[in-house]
């Protein structure tokens, strides 16, 4: 269950694209709250807002994005309204990044371990040089590159894709933050490394008490790590809460619809079912419920009024005008 003050509350979000008169809406209403030491799970189809909304908390929106409403509460304060000197003070020092592609995230003209004194010295200018390059390779030792000392000095090519998440990884936790956001970290791992990258944030979680927000299409990984889930559907929160409650009796048809076409080492070599349809564009997204043209069981209500986020059971939210299915949340 959340805390009474959570450590990161997104009430609200609106982000959006083009014209003022005709904007494309990204995101809608996100509301997602994220207490201390907690791991939260964000999941959804490809497009459904997930980054966007995790990236709005950095103020690092892509070109052409703003928000348009909401707050993004940070221990109190607003990050939509925080000043750019101010931001950079959170990022990497109190919220750390961890993105899906190592590779475009490294310079490839700086060595590895510089990347890490870099953001050490940025958040302390007090620190030498010198000590910076000692908890620098502290650093790549505790995520497991072996022999850190040499490592260090290398350029990020001659690391493989797993020892460049670990490198992103010890990137992102060397100022120990508060909470680190990991987008996709594991996407085009093979399943050790998968594990090893999994292993790493449970031990920031465990140790050092770093919240995480684990942004992914994969329901297993969320799974194995998450204390709760939030699930994200044309840019809104269709349902969030406990892993074990949420996975066991979902409340949403989205949210059964997903965890029915994870794959099944009994079914092989059947048919995978799917959702069916597509998620909408953010220019022509349907009134009502958004998921409704996909929905099975959508019904009048459905189609001419959007559901709120309401609460189903203790720290269970759903976004559905359909009854849950008899069972739900015994």
């Amino acid at each position: 269950m959340t805390s009474p003050d959570p450590l990161l509350e997104i009430t609200g979000l609106r982000l959006e694209a083009g014209a003022a008169d005709a904007p494309a809406r990204l995101v809608d209403g996100v509301d997602l709250a994220v207490a201390p030491g907690e791991v939260v799970g964000l999941v959804g189809e490809s497009g459904s807002g997930k980054s966007l909304t995790m990236r709005s908390v950095l103020g690092l929106l892509p070109s052409g994005v703003r928000a348009s409403g909401g707050r993004v509460g940070w221990d109190g304060e607003d990050l939509l309204a925080a000043s750019e000197p101010r931001l950079r003070e959170v990022r990497g020092g109190e919220i750390g990044m961890v993105y899906q592609d190592p590779s475009q995230a490294l310079d490839p003209l700086m060595r590895v371990g510089d990347h890490i004194v870099e953001t050490l010295r940025l958040h302390d200018p007090r620190l030498s040089r010198r000590a910076a390059r000692e908890r620098a390779v502290e650093a790549l030792a505790a995520v497991g590159v072996p022999d850190p000392a040499r490592r260090s000095r290398q350029y990020p090519h001659e690391f493989s894709g797993g020892m460049k998440q670990r490198a992103m990884i010890a990137v992102a936790l060397a100022n120990r933050p508060r909470l680190v956001i990991a987008d996709e970290p594991t996407t085009a791992l093979d399943v050790t490394i998968q594990a090893q990258v999994l292993d790493l944030l449970r031990t920031a979680r465990d140790e050092l008490g770093t919240a995480v927000v684990l942004i992914t299409h994969d329901l297993g990984l969320v799974a194995e790590i998450a204390d709760r889930v939030a699930v994200m559907y044309a840019g809104s929160v269709v349902e969030v809460g406990p892993v074990g409650e949420l996975f066991s009796d979902p409340q949403h048809p989205y949210t059964r619809g997903l965890l029915a076409s994870r794959p099944h080492l009994a079914a092989r070599g059947a048919a995978l079912p799917a959702i069916a349809g597509q998620p909408p564009l953010p220019t022509g997204r349907p009134p009502g419920c958004a998921f409704h043209p996909r929905c099975p069981l959508a019904g009048d209500l459905c189609v001419t009024d959007a559901p709120l986020l309401e609460l189903r059971g203790p720290d269970h939210r759903t976004a559905c005008h359909v009854p849950a299915p008899e069972g739900a949340l015994r």
